[in-house]
C-alpha cells in the first residue's frame, strides 16, 4: 500500500505480528423446533410465576408478594428428562374480572384453548375457591389434559391437607412447593405423561425468524402494535401504563417474512429507583434487547420527545442491536404537532440521524406494512462487512483530505485498519498515537456516507501500537 505524503499514512509492513479477530459472529442460531405446549393458569398470586421458575431452574418470571404481577401470557422454553416443551406463564384468571382483570383472564383463557396440557395451580393454603370451581367446570368440558397443582406445600402436614382439592374434579392434586422445589420433580413426570411427544419441525430455516424487540418508555402503543401484526390480542393493552411486565414473543408474518417480535415493559427512567416488579421487568427488557437482532424504539408522536426517549434509545445503541425508530400515535398528530416534532427530531436525536424510521399508527395499522423493509434495511447493515482492502483505500483517502490532529507535539500516523467483526459492524484502528473522539466521530461520519450502514450503530476503536524495543 502505498504512503501519503504528509506521513499520516503508513504501509502495514510497519505493523508486527498484530492478531485480529476478523471472523463474524457465525450463523444465527437454529431456529428452535416445534414443542408441545404447556399452560400454567390459576387466579392470581397463588404462586404460578414461582413454580414455573423453580421448573425452568432460573428466574425467568417476574414475581413479587401482590398479586396481579404476571399479565400476558409468556412462552420461556422447559426441559425435563431429556424432553424439550414450552411452558406458558399466564396473567391470574378470575372468571369476574373486571377493566385490566379481565384483559388478563382472557389471555389465560386463550392460552387454556391453544395449548396441548393445562396446569391448574391452586394456593394449597387457601384451598379451591370459587374462581377454581369456575376454571374446573371449564377445563373438565374440554378436552386438553388437565393437571392440578397444589403450591405453597412446605411440609407433610399441609400436603395432607390438599386432599379436600379432589372435591374438583380434576384427577390427583400434586402438593409441591415452588419456593423450596418440593414436589415438583413428580409433577413434571406426570407432565411428561400427558404432553405429546414433541414433533419434528423438517421446515424450519436454517438460520431462524430474525429476532425484533419492541421497547419504549410506558404506554406508548407496544403492545397495540404487537396486536395489530399479530391479528389477535396477544399482549394485555389498557390505558394504565406499565401494564406489560414480562417480554412476550411472537411470530408474525410480515411482507412475505416469518419475524419474531417480543413485546417488551415500558423502560422506566432509571432501573435503579425502579421498585419491586418494575424493577425485574427493566432487567428483562434489557436481556430482551440483548437476545434480539433488531429493536424498534417506539416513541409517542403526540408528545414532546422526552429524556426517557433518548434513555431508551441510548440503551439499544450501547447493547449494539440495529435500530428502528417508530413514530407511534400518527393519526393524532396534527399540522402544529408535525411542525414541532420535525424540530424535536433534529434536536434531540441529532445523534442518530442514521436510524431507520417510520410513523405508524397501532390503533389504525396506518403505515405498519412499512416496518419490514426498514428491519431489512437496518439488519442488512448490521451484518454487512467491508473487505480490508476496500476498507483502507477509503480510510487512506479521509486521511490524505484531513489528517488526525496533533496530540502532545506529535501526529498521530493511522497504519491500517480491519473490519474485526459484524452485528454490529466493528472498525478497528491500528494507530501509533491515540485519536480524539470528535477526529472518531468525524471518520464515522464519512464511513456513513461512503458505506451507508443505515440503520446500524458502528464501533470504531484504536490500538495503539507500543513502541518496538531497540
Amino acid at each position: 500500500m502505498s504512503g501519503v505524503e504528509d506521513g499520516t499514512w503508513s504501509d502495514e509492513s510497519e505493523w508486527a505480528a498484530v492478531e485480529v479477530d476478523v471472523t463474524g459472529d457465525g450463523e444465527a442460531e437454529a431456529a428452535a423446533p416445534e414443542q408441545p405446549v404447556l399452560a400454567v393458569v390459576g387466579r392470581p398470586n397463588v404462586g404460578k410465576s414461582t413454580l414455573v421458575n423453580r421448573i425452568l431452574a432460573r428466574r425467568e418470571a417476574v414475581v413479587q408478594d401482590v398479586p396481579g404481577i404476571t399479565r400476558d401470557r409468556v412462552a420461556y422454553d422447559a426441559l425435563w428428562n431429556g424432553r424439550r416443551f414450552t411452558l406458558v406463564d399466564t396473567g391470574g384468571w378470575d372468571p369476574a374480572a373486571r377493566g385490566l382483570a379481565a384483559a388478563v383472564t382472557e389471555q389465560a383463557e386463550l392460552a387454556m384453548r391453544t395449548a396441548d396440557a393445562v396446569l391448574l395451580v391452586v394456593d394449597g393454603v387457601v384451598g379451591a375457591t370459587g374462581a377454581e370451581e369456575a376454571v374446573a367446570r371449564v377445563l373438565r368440558r374440554s378436552s386438553t389434559p388437565v393437571l392440578l397443582a397444589a403450591t405453597k406445600v412446605d411440609d407433610q402436614r399441609a400436603e395432607a391437607e390438599t386432599a379436600a382439592l379432589w372435591s374438583l374434579g380434576l384427577g390427583q392434586p400434586h402438593p409441591v412447593s415452588g419456593l423450596h422445589g418440593r414436589g415438583t420433580g413428580d409433577l413434571l413426570d406426570a407432565v411428561l405423561d400427558v404432553l405429546p411427544e414433541s414433533p419434528r419441525d423438517l421446515a424450519a430455516g436454517a438460520g431462524g425468524p430474525r429476532r425484533v424487540a419492541l421497547v419504549g418508555k410506558p404506554n406508548v402503543g407496544k403492545s397495540s402494535l404487537l396486536n395489530k401484526l399479530v391479528g389477535e390480542q396477544r399482549s394485555v393493552v389498557h390505558e394504565v401504563g406499565g401494564t406489560t411486565v414480562d417480554p412476550v414473543d411472537s411470530m408474525v408474518e410480515l411482507d412475505g417474512q416469518v419475524w419474531r417480535f417480543v413485546d417488551t415493559a415500558g423502560l422506566r427512567k432509571r432501573v435503579n429507583f425502579a421498585g419491586g416488579a418494575e424493577y425485574y421487568a427493566s432487567l428483562r427488557t434489557r436481556s430482551a434487547v440483548e437476545a434480539a437482532e433488531v429493536a424498534v424504539v417506539l416513541i409517542d408522536a403526540g408528545e414532546p420527545i422526552s429524556e426517557q426517549d433518548q434513555r431508551v434509545i441510548t440503551s439499544v445503541i450501547e447493547s449494539g442491536r440495529a435500530l428502528v425508530i417508530a413514530l407511534n400515535k400518527w393519526d393524532l398528530v396534527d399540522e402544529e404537532r408535525r411542525h414541532d416534532l420535525k424540530r424535536e427530531l433534529e434536536r434531540d436525536l441529532k445523534r442518530v440521524p442514521w436510524a431507520e424510521r417510520v410513523n405508524v399508527s397501532a390503533l389504525t395499522g396506518r403505515a405498519v406494512a412499512k416496518l419490514a423493509p426498514k428491519l431489512r434495511t437496518a439488519l442488512e447493515s448490521w451484518d454487512r462487512r467491508i473487505p480490508t482492502g476496500q476498507l483502507n483505500a477509503w480510510l487512506s483517502e479521509v486521511i490524505a483530505a484531513k489528517p488526525p490532529p496533533v496530540r502532545g507535539g506529535k501526529q498521530p500516523k493511522v497504519l491500517f485498519a480491519t473490519q474485526a467483526g459484524s452485528r454490529p459492524p466493528t472498525i478497528v484502528l491500528f494507530t501509533t498515537g491515540f485519536l480524539e473522539a470528535g477526529y472518531r466521530r468525524f471518520l464515522e461520519r464519512r464511513l456513513r456516507e461512503t458505506f451507508g450502514f443505515p440503520g446500524s450503530p458502528v464501533r470504531i476503536s484504536v490500538r495503539v501500537r507500543e513502541r518496538r524495543r531497540r
